[in-house]
């Protein structure tokens, strides 16, 4: 399982030209699983990312968490986070997960990721999407959890 975290002061997901979701500040979670990933890498993974210290505290140091001060999540599916470009010049997906599965999956981030306290907002599972965002800092973390 992947994620990109970014810090961002806002973000928004819409569809068909109609704003779907929005958060303000917090984190953009871009979230992709492969073949294989489980609810237990869902449950460390969203721990994880509602505890990262990627924010600044008093003193300017990266020292705190979106829950320390109460931010907001946006949390979007993305199954090119397993592209494959080592051939050619189309990627392959073959390793991320098949849509039913990695749904189920998605779902229980989500699940998780809200049951924290903190507001959550979300994409739609296989739609076209357009995210807008402000990436603050800019921080963008990368997190894996491999099977």
């Amino acid at each position: 399982m992947r994620l990109v975290i970014q810090r961002t002061s806002g973000a928004e997901v819409w569809i068909d030209g109609a704003r779907h979701s929005q958060t303000g500040a917090g984190l953009l979670i871009l979230f992709g699983t492969q073949a294989g990933d489980t609810e237990q890498s869902c449950a460390w993974l969203a721990d994880k990312a509602v505890n990262l210290r990627i924010f600044e505290d008093d003193e300017g140091r990266m020292n705190r968490s979106v829950l320390d001060f109460g931010g907001e999540i946006m949390i979007v599916s993305q199954f090119t986070l397993y592209a494959d470009c080592r051939k050619g010049r189309r990627p392959s997906f073959g390793k991320a997960q098949d849509p039913a599965e990695a749904e189920k999956l998605y779902d229980r981030f989500v699940e998780l990721v809200a049951a924290s306290g903190l507001k959550t907002g979300a994409g739609v599972f296989g739609a076209r999407m357009d995210v807008r965002f402000n990436n603050h800092g800019p921080v963008t973390i990368l997190l894996d959890h491999d099977v």
